[in-house]
């Protein structure tokens, strides 16, 4: 998965699986610095084992260059555990889930901002035949506020799966249509599909979706059904 990071953008959130029991941190606020003893690089995660205070710990945060025995700092985060990553086939029985790190001490509420980053998708060459009942991505994006905590089908490609974050899997779809550069739908839901898949799927509309940590959508179809 994958991407919330992001996470990011989780992005943020492609191949981990998460521990039944999350929980946050009682250090949300402040500012805390480490210094880096091991680097584990995955497709869509890093994953830093520091150092603080004497203490050794494993952080994960979505894809990016680090560098052992280097300094860095970092506020908030999820704690989870037990944590099984897919892909290593390891599981931390501690692991601290960020939206990112900083080479540099960062105020609070910088470092906030960035946890707010909108999740996003690469653009895929994509053409799908409109189907009765649905709408198309350009038309939910074009009408959003008219469509808004309403349910909505959409018939579209399957780019991105992820699964069993936040107790929810993560589909995304492309259908060939985009409103201003807006081509990627994101929908969570129960149900497994594979990329490549051409699913139609139904549920509720929700704008503005902030997950904390990374994960923030304006636009984001929930509990999402294949119909068909």
């Amino acid at each position: 998965m994958r991407h919330i990071y992001i996470i990011l953008g989780i992005v943020l959130l492609s191949n981990l699986s998460f521990g039944q029991n999350p929980h946050n941190t009682d250090k949300q606020n402040k500012m805390r610095t480490v210094l880096c003893m091991d680097v584990i690089q995955t497709s869509n995660y890093t994953y830093l084992q520091v150092n603080e205070k004497d203490s050794l710990i494993w952080i994960a945060i979505p894809k990016m260059e680090a560098e052992k025995d280097k300094v860095y700092y970092f506020v908030g985060g999820m704690e989870m555990g037990p944590f099984n990553s897919k892909e290593l086939d390891r599981t931390f029985d501690q692991l601290l889930f960020l939206a990112g790190v900083s080479s540099t001490p960062k105020p609070n509420n910088q470092e906030k901002k960035t946890h707010k980053a909108e999740v996003k998708t690469n653009k895929q060459d994509i053409e799908i035949e409109p189907t009765k009942g649905c709408i198309t991505i350009e038309e939910l994006y074009a009408n959003k506020d008219e469509y808004a905590d309403k349910v909505v089908s959409i018939k579209g490609q399957v780019t991105k799966f992820s699964d069993s974050i936040m107790n929810r899997n993560w589909i995304h779809v492309q259908d060939g249509t985009n409103h201003e550069n807006d081509f990627d739908l994101t929908i969570t839901s129960n149900e497994i599909v594979k990329i490549g898949d051409v699913i139609v799927i139904s549920g509720k509309l929700t704008l503005n979706k902030d997950f904390g940590y990374g994960y923030f959508y304006k636009v984001l179809i929930e509990d999402g059904k294949i119909i068909k």
